[in-house]
């Protein structure tokens, strides 16, 4: 699967996200991947529900993927790293 079959979810509407996934599969895209981190991730699982449950009956869940992310915060002069979640969901039709 290449990456511009790729949704990165982060803080716009569920709606928007659904309409991404939509417009892949019917431009023929037989997989679709969902990412999400951190505060996200609920929003990426709500997304696969809507498409899933409204609007593309026939699309199933091929891969679910969960990992960490270690993040660098960069503070004047300190540097810092914090962990944040993430969320790999492939959606196949």
């Amino acid at each position: 699967m290449s990456d511009g079959n790729s949704v990165l979810v982060g803080k716009k509407p569920v709606m928007n996200y659904v309409l991404a996934c939509i417009t892949l599969f019917h431009g023929g895209a037989k997989e679709v991947n969902i990412r999400a981190r951190g505060k996200a991730i609920s929003r990426a699982v709500d997304v696969v529900e809507v498409v899933r449950r409204r609007f593309l009956p026939d699309v199933k869940i091929k891969q679910i993927g969960i990992g960490t992310d270690q993040v660098t915060l960069q503070e004047q002069q300190q540097s810092s790293s914090t962990n944040v979640s993430t969320i790999d969901i492939t959606l196949e039709r």
